[in-house]
């Protein structure tokens, strides 16, 4: 499996470097149709626009957006410990813990971050992120209370439940309501939400419930439109019309979901560019080359991409690799 280059047809190819990134732009995407829900904020920010933000995946789903100075982060877990997830003892009784160093390394000083729902592989390290560097985070009513009851500061917390059309100094985030990836018996660890923060912090991963999934579609200044996702399910009629440069795919760990690659790719109008997330093995250190999770087969998600969408180009990421992405005036 050819890792860190692009898979597929699509031309320019990505090329890149782990000390320094090649540039490279996702073929030139049309002006927003009538149906398309792409908004004129996000259409006005790309367009003429030829400086590229840089997109480094942290593994699991998570990323690190840089332009014009600013850093955006998405579902940052750079801790990554044992759970016993994928050697079948798992134990929802696992502490929660935080290597800072790691985090202060590789987390940058982020302005926003986003989050896609409130488990400990998407959360576990924003709250320390917030406390140390004063970002705002953006989530769900549950990641609110339970960020709050970790000592995040209620004004640096922004809730949003999809739909909204937000602007970060230039930066536009679109928010859309999503839905969690389903394992073989249709369910999924810690689901609930909370309207309220808990009696006490929580201490282990299964005292942070689910609380609701969002996706994100996100575009910087003088850079492509990313969507991101944090679960390999989607709600088909909130993502209907969003149309990414970038479109960075959860991979699917079981058939329970319905046609989920044609209805993602046709929802989102076939992004050319489709990088592979939530895929490798997050139980294990962040070093490359990064481990497919049991049962994920990549070779096998890129043919069906390219089934659903032939000009699309498929790029597997390396870990905190710089990618830099442009987009062409359109």
């Amino acid at each position: 499996m050819l890792r860190g280059i692009a898979l597929g047809v699509a031309a320019p190819a990505l090329t890149t470097t782990p000390a320094a990134s090649a540039s490279a732009a996702p073929a030139p995407a049309s002006a927003p149709a009538a149906g398309d829900r792409t908004s004129r904020a996000a259409a006005g920010a790309a367009s003429g626009a030829t400086a590229a933000a840089s997109f480094r995946w942290l593994g699991t789903s998570g990323w690190r957006i840089d332009s014009g100075g600013r850093t955006l982060l998405f579902d940052p877990y750079l801790t990554r410990y044992d759970t016993g997830l994928f050697s079948g003892a798992f134990d929802d009784r696992t502490r929660l813990r935080t290597d800072e160093r790691l985090v202060r390394e590789h987390a940058g000083e982020p302005a926003v971050v986003l989050v896609s729902h409130s488990h400990w592989d998407h959360i576990n390290d924003v709250p320390h992120i917030a406390r140390t560097t004063g970002a705002r985070v953006v989530g769900t009513e549950t990641t609110y209370h339970l960020l709050r009851s970790l000592g995040v500061a209620a004004d640096r917390l922004v809730v949003v439940r999809g739909g909204e059309v937000l602007d970060f100094d230039g930066w536009v985030v679109e928010v859309a309501a999503s839905r969690h990836s389903r394992n073989s018996t249709y369910g999924y660890f810690a689901p609930g939400t909370l309207n309220a923060p808990p009696a006490r912090a929580p201490r282990t991963i299964g005292e942070l419930p689910e609380g609701d999934t969002l996706a994100f579609q996100v575009t910087p200044p003088g850079g492509p439109t990313a969507f991101l996702m944090g679960g390999s399910d989607f709600s088909e009629r909130d993502t209907e019309g969003l149309r990414p440069d970038l479109a960075m795919v959860a991979v699917p760990g079981g058939g329970a979901t319905h046609r989920y690659l044609p209805r993602l790719l046709a929802a989102l109008g076939h992004p050319r560019t489709v990088v592979p997330v939530h895929w490798d093995n997050f139980e294990t250190p962040l070093a490359d080359p990064a481990e497919p999770a049991p049962g994920v087969d990549l070779a096998d998600f890129a043919a069906r991409v390219r089934e659903e969408s032939p000009a699309a180009q498929v790029v597997v990421p390396e870990y905190l690799t710089p990618y830099d992405w442009s987009r062409p005036p359109v």
